[in-house]
């Protein structure tokens, strides 16, 4: 989870085809770093986690309350219109949306159970509360199974055969061949297997974020992507951690803190 949220940082000032830096060789933090919605929302789901019964509709139901109590103490975090417009609402539907949102919020559910089946089966649900469309809960399945492969153990190939196989995205296109034509696109179809491309060539934690938001595009999000699975794969380097923090303000390292409490005693 705090690999998504760094991702998020570390890619906030490149977001946009006209901020966008195609190459690696970038400061990893800076200036306009900051947090954006893909950092409020992961952590409105693992507060929505923390409050909830082991159920879809309870996880559903506890998800909704948070991240729309989440949206409105930080109105100017960057969202979406729809989704904007889903915070306020009276009656909070889904939308068929196919947004990358799904995939970058879904991290923490990759680490609050200990099977894929379940992994899968509690992504879905964080994700069709808002990305009904099949490609937004198949992005949010993707992303946090391959999480989870990372942090059992698994290995690349056998992550990169798995995601390939049940989600058919194309894994096989290299950074190279994608970064030159790469744009700003917002739809898990064509972010999530970018994201997940660039943690499979990387060599480290931070390799990952930078090769990430080398690609260009909605560098934010992809960042937030591919540093989550990197995280569950290499872990974060502390002094990483430690030029992050101050990013954050008091209300979301409080849910940080208390999400690990809650891992320790799960």
């Amino acid at each position: 989870m705090i690999g998504a949220i760094i991702g998020d940082m570390v890619g906030s000032p490149y977001e946009f085809d006209h901020n966008n830096i195609k190459t690696t060789d970038f400061p990893l933090f800076r200036e306009r770093s900051r947090f954006t919605d893909d950092t409020v929302m992961t952590l409105a789901v693992a507060e929505g986690l923390m409050n909830v019964s082991d159920d879809e509709l309870g996880v559903e139901a506890g998800i909704i309350a948070s991240m729309r109590k989440y949206g409105r103490m930080y109105p100017d975090a960057g969202y979406g219109a729809r989704f904007a417009h889903w915070i306020v609402s009276d009656y909070p539907e889904p939308y068929n949306s196919y947004g990358n949102g799904s995939a970058m919020r879904v991290s923490p559910v990759a680490w609050a159970w200990n099977n894929l089946e379940d992994v899968e089966r509690f992504a879905a649900a964080s994700a069709r509360v808002t990305h009904n469309h099949p490609e937004g809960i198949k992005g949010a399945q993707a992303t946090a199974g391959a999480i989870f492969l990372a942090r059992k153990g698994s290995g690349k190939d056998e992550i990169k055969s798995y995601i390939r196989s049940r989600y058919s995205y194309n894994l096989d296109r290299t950074l190279d061949e994608i970064r030159p034509n790469y744009h700003h696109v917002e739809s898990c179809q064509e972010t999530a297997p970018e994201a997940i491309t660039a943690f499979l060539e990387s060599d480290g934690f931070e390799d990952a974020l930078r090769k990430a938001v080398s690609i260009g595009g909605d560098s934010d999000t992809i960042a937030a992507i591919t540093g989550s699975i990197a995280e569950g794969y290499w872990g974060i380097p502390d002094e990483i951690k430690r030029a992050a923090a101050p990013l954050l303000d008091e209300p979301l390292k409080s849910i940080i803190g208390r999400w690990y409490s809650w891992l320790d005693e799960a």
